[in-house]
């Protein structure tokens, strides 16, 4: 072998090293910026893919949990009877107003009776509110009205067919509870759409149950949600339940359920979801429990993330996936064309070099040098092709593959460039939703503020900043909010952190409300406060919590408003009868022994009623209470019971001092009146000495005595009533008075010239005294008017009625009342008030009806003639011409 030779062979070994760890370096390095390049890009969808899934399990989470708090702060008002279900135009109001302060995923707002009735409010198809009516006025058909501007039900918008809630997946799901419940999904009654309610049942204080309140929720909506929350990410989601493997929602527009023709249901199961992905990650987490999941689909991967979301009666599972293309395919399209080309480059120089070491060797040294700097980055080098052979074209070849790598550096470096330009733009697309996002919670009308695990403030918006008394963010960002405004109880005393709800909803994982605290403001004052804290869960962590709150100052007034109206009797201001069942034996304790019952019935009720009308009953009542009330000490306790019926608790107090109470009560109402009724009571009493001593026996003894003293008093107390009311008519009218003492004296006398019985002839006496006792209603300026206008003479004509309801309440005047009541009636049946005529008329009001005339012809007139003249034409019209002819023959005797 000669010396060139051999220095051919170790310079052919050189450059063959040399190449190959050329070649091997390009492709290790290629494999590994690609391969970096591949799995960061990777570990970002995985990451989209993760805050996806986050996304949607959160609204999913807020979705659910605002029915159950609609549940929970309202089924208490059916509870308390707060809201009247009976009472048509409450209950209406009452529904409608709740419905329009729901969002709109709330379809419905409705209670269903333990007896089959159903009432509540929907929204329709065009997302207009409407009553819902289901009873026996609707023979136990669904019917729908339209709402006019007063939230009353209008005309009917729809006539459907027999509903009975009592056969509903969300009334029985609650009842079998026992307490709130998801229902199972079911398809709703009117709408092609699957549903799923919370219940509430509502039980009566006795334990039995009054009906189920139910807040029902269209779920076609979260299907919506989901595709557009995943199509921006080229993605797919799904909402499955975990046990049955039916589908509740999906984002690619597939129908989660059909109809049969015999009208059931057929549901969209998962295993007809052909996308494998979706698939294989629901059986794999509900199988390992592992949550997040990378498959290949042809020359795609997908990226899936599955969470399990559970509540009352709702256990779903949320899977979400995207394939990557958005981030993966330029990366992917870059790796293959660059290792295309490097082949082909790779193979390019393998048959040059061959080429060129079996035929020219001197040329391989350009060829080496060029290469070197090619390979050492300079893609600018290249080879001088000074003749047309073989190494002429490996230089022409390695010339166009150092263009071709320049020109895929270029690309890839343009391609860098335009995706920086992307980013760019999606930062500024995530800025503006950042701003968008900001918006939103500076509109809310609710307190939003988010802490971080150690209770410092991060976010809050103007709401927050509002209702604290602070200007800025900066006043609140960073700083414990548990020590700036939930440091204490209502009365000044620490609120220790261990009992905070908002800390508890950091530590748990699981979100609470409360509606029993305040929230000091940034001045030093409180306010009661309603509040929702919900964890912030990030990679199955939880970082935080948002809070949101609202001022229920105006609400708490209310409530403690519609407390006190239930408690208090809305004409007296005193207790009534539910408050007296509720606390009076809160005050059976030895410490108030002797413990002391009154009980009291007002005396005269019905007749004031009756006479003077229900609002003098009121004032009566009231004055009662006043009585009551004013005779009494504070810690005592006064109901009123009923109508007429009070009862007092008089705690520490003997069967002495209670006599005292009862002389004291008896003496004011001796002093007071009511129109022309003087006021009375009767009063019975018992007192508890003993420990051992049941209060109900006292309270029946209480009773018992009342009703012994008021029928022991009947007698004397209806005899005060006659008399007090003639009394009062003969003060208002001198003149009633002397033409009622007339009229007896003439008909005694005209009795005994009949011939009558000492009975009938006491019975005359009576009736004539009495015969205008109903005039005591009248004004007055009627009584004693000369002249009377048309109105004024029919008030008049009112008062035999009005006589004979007042001499008809009592025992000693019954037997006269029918008198009285007839003493206005005329022979030939024209007068009044019933137009009696001939016997018709009692004998003794066809006297008085004679007597009454002829001495009122004489208090016009003072001329006996004139009045005997009257009588006589009057006979056979308007009296008795038997008795007529009887009197005029006694007049002019005398």
């Amino acid at each position: 072998m000669t010396r060139d030779t051999h220095d051919l062979s170790i310079k052919t070994i050189i450059i063959t090293t040399f190449v190959l760890v050329i070649i091997v370096a390009t492709v290790v390095i290629a494999y590994l910026i690609f391969s970096r390049w591949q799995s960061s890009a990777e570990s970002t969808v995985m990451k989209i893919s993760h805050s996806i899934n986050n996304y949607i399990y959160e609204q999913v989470a807020s979705f659910m949990e605002r029915p159950v708090s609609i549940n929970e702060e309202n089924h208490k008002l059916i509870r308390d009877g707060i809201v009247d279900i009976k009472n048509e135009a409450e209950r209406e109001q009452y529904f409608l107003g709740a419905l329009d302060s729901f969002n709109e995923e709330i379809y419905s707002y409705s209670f269903g009776t333990a007896e089959g009735a159903y009432y509540g409010a929907r929204r329709n198809e065009k997302g207009e509110l409407e009553i819902m009516r289901n009873d026996s006025s609707t023979d136990g058909n669904s019917w729908y009205f339209s709402v006019d501007d007063d939230f009353r039900a209008g005309d009917i918008a729809v006539k459907l067919g027999q509903f009975d809630p009592r056969t509903r997946p969300w009334f029985q799901a609650a009842v079998k509870a026992g307490a709130l419940a998801f229902s199972p999904l079911y398809k709703h009654f009117v709408m092609d759409d699957l549903t799923v309610s919370v219940a509430t049942p509502v039980y009566s204080s006795e334990g039995v149950l009054k009906g189920v309140l139910g807040t029902h929720m269209l779920l076609s909506k979260i299907g919506l949600f989901l595709e557009k929350t995943v199509t921006p990410y080229e993605g797919m989601a799904l909402i499955v339940e975990r046990e049955s493997g039916y589908v509740i929602a999906n984002s690619q527009g597939l129908q989660n359920f059909a109809i049969r023709p015999d009208r059931s249901l057929e549901r969209l199961h998962i295993e007809q979801i052909t996308n494998e992905s979706l698939h294989n990650a629901f059986e794999q987490f509900t199988s390992t429990g592992k949550s997040q999941f990378t498959y290949r689909q042809g020359i795609e991967h997908m990226f899936a993330d599955v969470q399990g979301f559970k509540a009352e009666g709702v256990d779903w599972v949320i899977i979400s996936a995207v394939t990557g293309g958005f981030l993966l395919d330029e990366v992917q399209e870059s790796i293959y064309l660059t290792t295309v080309l490097l082949v082909i480059s790779i193979l390019l120089m393998i048959v040059v070099y061959q080429i060129i070491t079996s035929r020219l060797f001197r040329p391989i040294q350009e060829l080496l040098d060029v290469s070197k700097a090619i390979a050492g980055g300079d893609l600018s080098r290249r080879i001088t092709v000074a003749r047309d052979d073989e190494i002429g074209s490996i230089a022409s070849s390695l010339n166009h593959v150092a263009n071709s790598l320049q020109q895929l550096f270029l690309n890839l470096e343009n391609s860098v460039e335009r995706r920086t330009h992307e980013l760019h733009e999606t930062n500024i697309q995530l800025e503006a939703n950042r701003d968008q996002l900001a918006l939103i919670l500076n509109s809310a009308a609710e307190g939003i503020y988010g802490i971080d695990s150690e209770g410092n403030c991060t976010f809050c918006n103007r709401s927050s900043l509002l209702l604290l008394g602070y200007e800025k963010e900066v006043d609140l960002l960073g700083k414990n909010m548990h020590d700036l405004i939930h440091h204490s109880y209502e009365d000044g005393s620490k609120f220790p952190l261990d009992s905070c709800k908002v800390y508890r909803a950091i530590q748990t994982g699981i979100g609470y409300s409360e509606n029993g605290e305040v929230f000091w403001r940034k001045d030093g004052s409180h306010f009661p406060v309603s509040y929702h804290a919900f964890p912030q869960i990030r990679n199955e962590q939880v970082i935080g919590a948002v809070i949101t709150f609202t001022d229920i100052t105006e609400r708490r007034q209310h409530e403690q408003q519609i407390e006190y109206m239930r408690c208090h009797d809305a004409l007296t201001g005193l207790h009534n009868r539910n408050c007296f069942e509720e606390k009076h034996m809160t005050m059976d304790v030895p410490e108030n022994l002797p413990l002391s019952i009154i009980f009291a019935d007002i005396n005269g009720l019905k007749l004031t009623n009756d006479i003077f009308g229900h609002s003098a009953g009121d004032e009566l009542i009231k004055k009662s209470a006043e009585i009551l009330k004013r005779s009494c000490k504070k810690t005592n306790m006064v109901a009123r019971l009923g109508g007429d019926e009070f009862i007092i608790v008089l705690p520490n107090t003997t069967v002495g001092e209670t006599s005292s109470i009862i002389a004291q009560i008896r003496m004011e109402f001796s002093q007071t009146r009511v129109e022309a009724m003087r006021c009375s009571i009767s009063l019975g009493s018992c007192t508890k000495e003993y420990a051992d001593q049941s209060l109900r026996d006292i309270i029946v003894n209480a009773e018992n005595h009342m009703y012994q003293n008021k029928t022991r008093n009947r007698g004397t107390v209806n005899k005060a009533i006659i008399e007090t009311l003639e009394k009062t008519l003969h003060t208002r009218s001198p003149r009633e008075k002397d033409h009622a003492e007339k009229v007896k004296n003439i008909a005694s006398s005209f009795g005994s010239s009949l011939h009558l019985c000492e009975a009938e002839i006491s019975s005359l006496e009576r009736t004539a005294y009495l015969h205008d006792i109903g005039k005591i209603v009248l004004d007055p300026h009627i009584l004693n008017a000369i002249e009377l206008s048309d109105d004024e003479r029919e008030q008049i004509r009112q008062h035999p009625a009005i006589g004979y309801r007042i001499l008809n309440l009592f025992d000693d005047t019954l037997d006269i009342a029918e008198y009285v009541y007839a003493h206005h009636e005329r022979w030939d049946g024209s007068g009044y008030p019933k137009g009696l005529k001939h016997d018709q008329i009692p004998y003794i009001s066809r006297i008085l009806s004679i007597v009454e005339a002829y001495e009122r012809i004489m208090e016009r007139s003072h001329s006996r003639d004139k009045a005997i003249k009257e009588i006589r034409e009057g006979a056979g019209t308007q009296f008795d011409p038997e008795l007529a002819q009887a009197f005029i023959a006694m007049i002019e005797d005398r």
